[in-house]
């Protein structure tokens, strides 16, 4: 409509300059109730003066009115066309959201919990993506970005996604609204605070919320409070069950050899960096890991605290497959991704041993499958 809008004007303006009335300078024929008395008026621009002389002929007045008609059909054309191609790159953004034809890239430390959460959610389901392994000393793969924290999660090389529970609430968001990820992400304010000891954080407003219509919201959480379950148990897993990780896998100096062992065969050291992580990582982490007993009151058998927390998880699940009943639902896929970070280690051992959390960990195995499978 308004494209024809601005070709009607233009074809005005130009049947304006070439009727025989405008060249003849009969232009009130055209224009009726039209006062076109000639006229002069003089402007001074000092005491020399500066005179000109604006004669409205009748001549003269149609040949603006023929350009004014032009000009503002020629703009309101060009206004049309340039909201028509971003309305088109708009439709083609939003198509590649919906065809799920997202470019996903992780920026990681493959051993960290925060990291393996995200992980879990994107092999749920099934969502391609390119791993980036971060050196955990130099860092020098995000040195492009002012967040440095693990995981970043780029989405079509151009939109960067920080903080785990973000990135997955963000991104089950587009899965079920389609919205383009820019969009999503203003749901979630980014925002300074100072902690305790006085240091600088970075918090998300809204991170554990997936943002959802009403009738959407019905469909992903048809149970009463499943929704309220659910951040409930994605807080918990971020406030509780993460810490217990590293005092439990640093609980002994060969514990912590080992866990650092596997650090850092399976992270991105070089020769050098490995042999310090190894001995000297090991080493300062078991310390540290008597200082975090410390700050968050566990037990002097911290393997105790984990049990508990794991049958209390398991206890909240009661008689369901998952917590989300029939299919894992955001909380289950982030108490797994941090469980698992313990795979092949005595911690995750015992913890195998001495809880009921087998069956539900099996379940979450083959539900999530390997990254490699589907990528």
């Amino acid at each position: 409509m308004a494209a024809a809008c601005a070709r009607t004007i233009g074809k005005v303006g130009w049947n304006i300059l070439e009727s025989p009335a405008c060249r003849a300078g009969n232009i009130a024929s055209l224009v009726p109730r039209v006062s076109l008395h000639g006229s002069s008026r003089a402007y001074g621009t000092g005491v020399a003066g500066f005179r000109s002389k604006l004669l409205f002929t009748p001549l003269r007045v149609g040949r603006v009115l023929g350009c004014a008609y032009l000009v503002g059909g020629g703009l309101g054309l060009y206004q049309t066309i340039q909201l028509s191609v971003q309305h088109h790159l708009a439709e083609e953004e939003g198509k590649a959201y919906s065809d799920g034809d997202l470019k996903l890239t992780l920026y990681q430390y493959k051993t960290c919990p925060f990291c393996s959460k995200v992980r879990a959610f994107l092999d749920y389901h099934r969502l391609p993506y390119e791993i980036v392994e971060v050196n955990p000393v130099m860092r020098k793969e995000i040195k492009w970005s002012i967040y440095r924290k693990v995981p970043i999660l780029m989405v079509n090389d151009d939109v960067q996604l920080n903080d785990s529970s973000v990135i997955i609430s963000a991104l089950k968001t587009q899965l079920i609204s389609k919205e383009t990820i820019s969009e999503i992400l203003r749901c979630y304010p980014e925002m300074k605070a100072v902690n305790e000891k006085g240091k600088e954080v970075t918090e998300f407003n809204n991170k554990y919320w997936v943002m959802v219509n009403e009738a959407e919201g019905q469909t992903m959480y048809p149970e009463k409070d499943s929704r309220k379950e659910e951040i409930k148990w994605r807080k918990w897993a971020d406030d509780w069950l993460v810490h217990l990780i590293s005092p439990n896998v640093y609980r002994t100096t060969g514990e912590a050899l080992a866990s650092f062992d596997y650090i850092v065969r399976e992270g991105k050291f070089g020769t050098y960096e490995g042999f310090f992580a190894k001995y000297v990582g090991a080493a300062a982490m078991f310390v540290i890991s008597k200082r975090l007993k410390s700050r968050h009151n566990l037990q002097d058998d911290v393997r105790q605290d984990l049990y508990k927390a794991v049958n209390d998880w398991v206890a909240a699940i009661g008689k369901k497959k998952f917590m989300g009943g029939d299919q894992p639902n955001l909380a289950d896929l982030a108490v797994y991704g941090i469980l698992r970070v313990m795979e092949g280690l005595e911690a995750w051992d015992d913890m195998m041993e001495n809880t009921k959390v087998k069956s539900w960990y099996r379940c979450m195995e083959k539900a999530t499958q390997s990254h490699e499978d589907h990528n």
